[in-house]
């Protein structure tokens, strides 16, 4: 990198699910440590809002509306980013959708939604940046998934599965992508106060906030400084690794 240690300085950062929450934490992270950010979100008026606020803040992030459970979409977007900032170096797969089903009740419609935007859409936006992160000297994958992969999920069967995929493609693609000096690592988050925590009713919030022996929700800046040691040079020495910033609710 540019800059020695934690410094993403100078950097090309892909980043999905950039309107709110830990999304826009990340890209606030980066870009103030000097990184271009590339941000989208299914929510297009948001993410620019984003975007020009950083920019207005003379940091380098320009948005584009992305919906990652269209594979359509992700080829248009992916080229345009790298076109407008010459490059990608860094891809940071933050996106998510949090649609549950309880078992027995499983329909294809919604594992298909929950599968498209949690799984399908982050491999895909890495397949399609791959050419871009070949060239870069330090490419580096962040997958977000979750501690939910570890943990019993039954209320959330889906999401759970889509993040244990993730969290393997992680592995894989650490395992192939060494030869090209690219790293895959993982970051698994415990309760985050976010949106998505957020809509679920007072109960799950309090539930979701006291499982951890820490015994409160993380705020997004907390998944934001781990997001960062993940793609610095901090972390030059690891690959195909998880992550968990979970306040101790995941044993490991």
């Amino acid at each position: 990198m540019s800059a020695p240690g934690r410094s993403v300085a100078g950097s090309v950062a892909f980043i999905t699910g950039a309107a709110s929450g830990m999304g826009r934490a990340t890209a606030e992270v980066f870009a103030q440590d000097g990184a271009h950010v590339a941000i989208c979100d299914i929510s297009g008026e948001a993410v620019r809002e984003v975007a020009d606020d950083l920019v207005h803040r003379g940091l380098s992030a320009e948005a584009w509306t992305l919906d990652i459970g269209d594979a359509a979409a992700i080829d248009t977007v992916v080229a345009a980013a790298a076109a407008r900032f010459g490059g990608l170096d860094i891809v940071v797969n933050n996106a998510a959708n949090a649609l549950a089903l309880p078992i027995g009740q499983l329909t294809v419609e919604g594992w298909e939604k929950s599968l498209g935007v949690n799984l399908r859409g982050p491999v895909f936006l890495v397949e399609r940046a791959l050419p871009h992160l070949i060239e870069s000297p330090h490419a580096v994958i962040l997958n977000v998934i979750s501690a939910g992969a570890f943990l019993f999920s039954a209320d959330t069967s889906m999401y759970a599965a889509a993040k244990a995929g993730l969290m393997a493609m992680t592995r894989s693609q650490a395992s192939s992508l060494a030869k090209h000096g690219i790293r895959s690592n993982a970051l698994a988050p415990g309760t985050v106060d976010t949106d998505m925590v957020r809509n679920t009713s007072p109960e799950q919030q309090e539930s979701m906030k006291n499982a951890s022996p820490m015994r409160r929700a993380a705020d997004t800046d907390e998944m934001a400084a781990p997001a960062l040691f993940l793609v610095s040079d901090a972390s030059s020495y690891m690959t195909g690794q998880v992550l968990l910033v979970d306040g101790g609710l995941t044993p490991h």
